[in-house]
């Protein structure tokens, strides 16, 4: 019995296990990798949503407050920075921005160094809720990884992923 017999099968197994019917030629070992790599990210997705959601908050959102979080004190970045680092068109982030800034969780106010520019910046709400967002996150995110892994695996693979996500941005 092989390796990959003697292990539980998954929905990729199965799209792979189709393939081999009907394409025996094809190499399908990279689909292996990224259609797990994919289903794993919608899954664990979902996952951090609902947990997100019980903040009252999206993962949009959170990202946004996790962003200036981590930025450090004072908390405050431009709209262009946040955009920047978390990919968004100015108009999705603009939604973001006004969103949050309703529920209190950031205030936007003129940069003192450029007329034109703002500055967004966590509220001392917007600070306890990521506080408490990227913990429920990351224990989620826990729960899940050492459901199937132990330290030793889980830093293992995180070495390999960083070496494929290397490659792959390149």
């Amino acid at each position: 019995m092989t390796e990959r017999a003697e292990q539980r099968k998954d929905p990729v197994d199965a799209i792979i296990d189709q393939w081999a019917a009907v394409r025996p030629d094809l190499d399908t070992a990279a689909m292996e990798v990224f259609g797990r790599i994919y289903r794993l990210s919608r899954a664990m997705g979902d996952r951090m949503e609902k947990a997100y959601a019980r903040l009252g908050i999206s993962r949009g959102e959170f990202d946004v407050l996790a962003t200036l979080r981590r930025s450090g004190e004072p908390y405050t970045l431009s709209p262009r920075q946040l955009s920047a680092t978390l990919m968004l068109t100015t108009g999705g982030m603009t939604g973001r921005l006004d969103k949050l800034e309703r529920a209190g969780l950031l205030r936007r106010s003129p940069d003192p160094h450029d007329r034109r520019g703002l500055q967004v910046t966590l509220t001392d709400e917007g600070l306890a809720l990521v506080d408490e967002a990227v913990g429920a996150g990351l224990a989620v995110q826990t729960e899940a990884l050492s459901a199937a892994l132990d330290g030793e695996q889980a830093g293992q693979l995180a070495g390999l992923l960083r070496e494929l996500l290397s490659a792959t941005e390149q």
